[in-house]
């Protein structure tokens, strides 16, 4: 009896042995699966078009920069991470559509800032004064086509308490219908770009004497992207 325990210790060891030198041994790689047509076939857009209707901003999908003029040297590039909005979208009648934004100005990003240099420009002297200003805005006023897909919109900016016409030129990128790839439900997507004198809205902080470009410039070039859905994320 004690023999036969002895013999099955001893083969029970034997097998363990010989798993673990096969578990360390080099293994042939892995031949790659097949794919299947459905894998293999690019991922088709959805050929529906956008219905007329009101939209709203996808946050994770939108960014406004600018850039001014440092010195002469560079054109320095900022931007803002806090923005909403809403957009009245009609494909058949261009001239009828309607957007309004805000921005917060306290989400201004620049890169690697000096030690207090947000709240310098969150202050007064010539800057944003944002606890005093806390939201710009902006409401359009009229959306002229200047060719296919691209349209002139001018509205209404309001920035550090002062409001100013301000016009983007704005390329339609396209869009699609709602379908079962995007929970959002219907998408719309836009470029936008334009510029602004910031002297006309009272932040004048650092502006270069005439003739000069020692300074921070006053013109403010700007530029956005974004894309709107029917549905309000997470709703």
């Amino acid at each position: 009896m004690q023999d036969a325990a002895t013999l099955a210790f001893f083969a029970a060891l034997t097998l363990g042995l010989a798993a673990t030198a096969a578990d360390s041994a080099p293994k042939a790689p892995a031949r790659p699966q097949a794919q299947t047509r459905a894998q293999a076939k690019p991922q088709a857009p959805p050929q529906a078009q956008p219905p007329a209707g009101r939209y709203y901003m996808d946050r994770a999908h939108t960014s406004v920069s600018f850039q001014v003029s440092h010195l002469g040297f560079s054109h320095y590039t900022a931007r803002f991470s806090r923005v909403d909005g809403t957009l009245q979208f009609d494909p058949a009648h261009p001239a009828a559509m309607r957007v309004e934004a805000t921005i917060d100005p306290t989400s201004l990003e620049v890169n690697a800032p000096p030690a207090g240099f947000h709240d310098q420009l969150m202050g007064g002297n010539g800057w944003f004064e944002a606890a005093k200003f806390p939201q710009m805005t902006f409401r359009s006023t009229s959306v002229k086509l200047v060719r296919p897909h691209e349209a002139l919109v001018t509205g209404a900016l309001t920035l550090h308490g002062v409001t100013a016409p301000v016009t983007l030129d704005v390329t339609y990128n396209g869009g699609y219908a709602a379908n079962s790839y995007d929970p959002g439900g219907a998408r719309i997507g836009f470029s936008a770009h334009g510029s602004l004198k910031r002297s006309a809205f009272g932040v004048s902080a650092g502006i270069p004497a005439p003739g000069s470009s020692f300074g921070v410039g006053d013109q403010v070039d700007i530029a956005i992207e974004t894309e709107f859905n029917q549905k309000r994320a997470g709703k």
